[in-house]
């Protein structure tokens, strides 16, 4: 979900748990038995507009047998690998990484215990971590998708101020439904339904719609109206294979650019992506020890090259890329290393993100791994501790995404290292976490 408008702050104590109904009207969310469905406590909701509960269509208790395989084409969590989405938020840009990860976690819930799936969401504005979440999600028997918590921490300046917003169903409040399994214009469900801490009711608005997406029009797709706990409501559109779509609330906007295996190609990746990648890696080693001249070439043999490429850019990708590259010449132009180097990175992040299509996700965010460690000692070069510090927690939570790729002694080796930057971090020793993350970028490449 767009993480940035559904965290409640003073607004939320307006909404308290005066008592529990168990009343329910429409049989929309997956009971598989004929008789008449069990239906779900509901907390009291005041000083919400929310709508009236013949409307809504999760109210029945679901039954889930095979709750992991998502066959839900508007939320199809299991089948996706890797999503990216990209935005701006208080104009600043926003950029979003979500990865489903290979373990699954069993929550109890209605008496029931329900193995869920485990998807990573990653968000960064300006450049910066600024939330983590680890969402849980199971489907039931109807296909309906239902969401079950989340373990949630919000950054700022490179350290966490608050897990607000974290919740468990069975522990906290009801699991809740993220996506219906046949919705229908008019049809409402909250996606989250906890008082005081989670809350989101959605309206279904226009259901078939023909969307603009990454790569062209997509058909069947969903637009709903959610609620917020402060009254306040924001646009988001659906699509099948992809899941949320677009965003949008005050100008905000966060917009799905690319989704695997949904937007993936067979082959290899085409050479300009690699050959660019490779190039402004050089370009940031050369920027680095100050070979001018060696920056200088390459990046002209890297214009020359990437002017002639035929290489097919989503909308949202494409003038990143572009416009990252201009940033590396004119760092270099202007014998800037930092600018150099900071360009450099968004260049290499930018191809990955293309190659992404091609290539194995874990093998892409290795590679954005070895990005992180490079930032780091930008930061460090800098004397930003801390854009250290949350450099370093960024490489923890990619490292979540790409340890059981690797092998017993690999995954022990990139763990002790660390564990070496975390200590340096924490010590406010920029030159040992220098060497702590030269070491990481070696061992990365020696993996890679």
């Amino acid at each position: 979900m767009q993480r940035r408008c559904t965290r409640l702050g003073s607004t939320a104590a307006a909404l308290a748990v005066t008592a529990l109904l168990a009343g329910g009207c429409r049989n929309g969310n997956g009971s598989a038995s004929g008789d008449k469905p069990q239906t779900i406590a509901q907390p009291v909701i005041e000083g919400v507009d929310v709508a009236p509960d013949t409307d809504r269509v999760d109210l029945d208790l679901p039954t889930f047998s095979d709750p992991t395989n998502v066959t839900n084409p508007l939320f199809p969590v299991s089948k996706q690998k890797s999503v990216l989405l990209l935005g701006h938020v208080d104009g600043k840009p926003f950029r979003t990484e979500v990865t489903l990860l290979p373990e699954t976690r069993i929550i109890e819930w209605q008496g029931r215990r329900v193995e869920t799936l485990v998807s990573q969401y990653v968000a960064y504005l300006d450049g910066r971590i600024e939330e983590v979440a680890y969402d849980y999600y199971a489907q039931d028997d109807a296909g309906a998708v239902w969401y079950f918590g989340e373990d949630v921490v919000d950054f700022r300046g490179g350290v966490i101020y608050t897990s607000q917003g974290t919740w468990t169903a069975g522990k906290d409040g009801p699991a809740a439904m993220i996506m219906s399994a046949h919705p229908q214009v008019g049809d409402v469900w909250r996606t989250e339904n906890i008082p005081g801490l989670a809350f989101e009711e959605i309206t279904v608005k226009a259901v078939d719609q023909t969307l603009d997406g990454p790569l062209g029009p997509v058909e069947g797709g969903l637009v709903v109206e959610e609620l917020h706990a402060d009254n306040t409501t924001e646009d988001k559109t659906f699509a099948p294979g992809y899941g949320e779509f677009l965003t949008t609330a005050g100008g905000d906007v966060e917009a799905l650019a690319l989704a695997v295996p949904t937007d993936a190609l067979s082959g290899p990746a085409p050479t300009e992506l690699v050959t660019l990648e490779r190039g402004v890696r050089s370009v940031f080693d050369a920027a680095g020890i100050g070979d001018w001249q060696a920056a200088q070439a390459t990046v002209r043999r890297m214009a020359a090259g990437w002017k002639t490429a035929g290489v097919e850019l989503p909308d949202r990708l494409g003038p990143q890329l572009n416009e990252a590259l201009g940033a590396v010449a004119a760092g270099v132009g202007g014998r800037n290393a930092h600018q150099t180097r900071e360009a450099a990175i968004d260049v290499a992040r930018w191809s990955l993100d293309l190659q992404l299509r091609h290539r194995p996700v874990a093998a892409i965010d290795l590679a954005r791994f070895d990005l992180w460690a490079a930032q780091l000692l930008v930061d460090a070069a800098a004397g930003d501790a801390p854009a250290v510090n949350g450099d370093a927690f960024t490489l923890d939570y990619i490292r979540d995404r790409i340890q059981h790729t690797l092998k017993d002694a690999d995954r022990t080796r990139v763990n002790t290292e660390l564990d070496e930057l975390a200590t340096a971090v924490a010590d406010e020793d920029l030159a040992a976490a220098t060497d702590a993350a030269r070491r990481l970028r070696m061992t990365v490449a020696e993996l890679s």
